[in-house]
């Protein structure tokens, strides 16, 4: 499988590459993915695994015990837990976050789907996210996939990124562009 360039050229890129392929071999895909979200979700809410994976002072066998035990609580596959302990091994833990984005990238890619990250000022409903999934799919010819935030900052509208492409239309950026037209 061709891998966009961009993706494979970076270190965490190649690590996640080389995931996909032994999950691809493996038939496990979804459920690596499935793994990877979970790990996702603890570093976003555990400051604790945050600042392990990326503390300098952690040895290499203490990170792959702590990230060992991690795995074991969230109950991860043992293709998953072992590219975490080669992290660990290799001490590249604290490019974990990035190597988990390519590798959702690089099966998105796979199953020809996109990925958009939707950031609004509030919480968007069920109905609401359906029919921006299908306005975006219509666009962009293929399967999207939704990831939604919010951000009180932008005040209203949305923002939404596919690739490297951003449809910004939020209030605060349609301010700051009245505000900079207004002095001149």
């Amino acid at each position: 499988m061709e891998n966009s360039g961009g993706i494979t050229a970076s270190l965490q890129g190649r690590y996640a590459s080389a995931l996909f392929d032994l999950a691809s071999e493996d038939g496990n895909v979804s459920a690596v993915e499935s793994d990877l979200e979970k790990l996702e979700l603890a570093l976003s809410e555990s400051p604790d695994l945050a600042g392990l994976i990326h503390n300098p002072q952690v040895s290499r066998g203490d990170a792959a015990k702590a990230m060992d035990s991690v795995s074991e609580l969230l109950k991860l596959s043992d293709l998953t837990r072992k590219f975490v302990g080669v992290l660990a091994a290799n001490r590249r833990l604290g490019r974990l976050p990035e190597a988990i984005r390519a590798f959702f990238a690089i099966a998105a890619a796979a199953r020809g789907e996109a990925t958009a990250d939707v950031t609004t000022a509030h919480a968007l409903g069920e109905d609401q996210v359906e029919a921006l999934r299908q306005k975006l799919e219509a666009r962009e010819g293929r399967n999207v996939k939704i990831k939604t935030s919010v951000d009180p900052d932008l005040l209203g509208g949305l923002v939404v990124t596919i690739g490297s492409k951003r449809i910004d239309s939020s209030i605060r950026t349609r301010l700051n562009a009245l505000a900079q037209a207004m002095k001149g």
